[in-house]
């Protein structure tokens, strides 16, 4: 393994955040007990997408059945799903007035379907509450679970992603019981089971990733069906997390968009502080204008 870089270069200092947006947002998951991936996640971004009037909302608890190298939310036992979180989430969704909803998950290994059924009932509580809200759902992989899948597209989302968040050589360092061909295979599944709904994937970069092995991982997300892809800086939340071995220039991550682009993606989201519901709404346009 490389030696970990130390230093954050200027391009990675973000503006602390404030606005009567970020304070409504930040006051509403207060009082609501919700949990957001901004903050579990400790998204650089969050001063910005809160500003904005936009969040993540992430479901069924904010303890992991995993232990990924890369995140920072908890692991351990987790709780069973909130009966109510649904139709709580959807009424946060509509007092916010989001014209887009993001919803991710820890992932739920212990649940026989991954979580799938909470997806889909949110989905649905979502499109009820607030109807012109657009769904994007970034799920886990569902042990490879295809009618798990099945009921999360039945609920019709309006984005499906799931990231495959690095290159498939160090997944055994970085996504400990994870697998990068499962993962392909669920997004190449959601295209088979949905082709209306785009697909979107991710990846983090700046852990001894090549520029080969990046490119690879493009071909293989869009040979599986994948048409929108975000790529960001890695950035270890502790020392305990896996080392961030080189800080990519914002001039690479514009390149690596240029490539995304001449390879075929329908829309590439690639800077430092990139992270996957960065700018949503406009990918999901992007997305809605490739297919006319």
């Amino acid at each position: 393994m490389k030696r970990p870089v130390e230093r954050k270069p200027e391009w990675l200092k973000v503006r602390f955040p404030g606005g009567p947006n970020y304070a409504r947002i930040d006051r509403y998951h207060r009082e609501q007990g919700l949990h957001s991936v901004c903050r579990s996640a400790a998204c650089p971004n969050q001063g910005e997408c809160w500003s904005r009037g936009i969040a993540t909302f992430m479901i069924l608890g904010d303890r992991c059945t995993r232990d990924c190298a890369f995140c920072n939310v908890g692991g351990g036992a987790p709780l069973p799903p909130d009966p109510r979180e649904p139709e709580s989430v959807a009424r946060a969704v509509a007092e916010l007035n989001l014209r887009h909803a993001v919803v991710t998950s820890v992932t739920r290994d212990d649940l026989p379907d991954g979580g799938a059924a909470h997806f889909a009932c949110l989905t649905k509580a979502i499109r009820a509450a607030a109807p012109e809200c657009k769904v994007e759902l970034l799920i886990p992989d569902l042990q490879g679970d295809r009618k798990s899948l099945e009921m999360i597209l039945s609920a019709e989302p309006d984005i499906l992603g799931h990231n495959l968040e690095t290159v498939p050589r160090l997944y055994p360092q970085v996504r400990r019981g994870a697998s990068y061909g499962r993962s392909l295979a669920l997004l190449s599944g959601a295209g088979e089971i949905a082709p209306q709904v785009p697909t979107k994937s991710g990846l983090m970069l700046g852990m001894e990733e090549t520029r080969e092995e990046i490119v690879r991982v493009m071909e293989d997300l869009l040979r599986a069906g994948c048409s929108l892809l975000t790529l960001g800086q890695y950035l270890a939340p502790t020392r305990r997390h896996h080392p961030v071995t080189r800080f990519v220039p914002p001039q690479e991550f514009d390149e690596l968009r240029e490539e995304g682009r001449r390879l075929g993606f329908a829309h590439v989201e690639s800077g430092p502080l990139v992270r996957s519901s960065y700018h949503a709404e406009e990918q999901f346009e992007e997305a809605r204008n490739e297919r006319g």
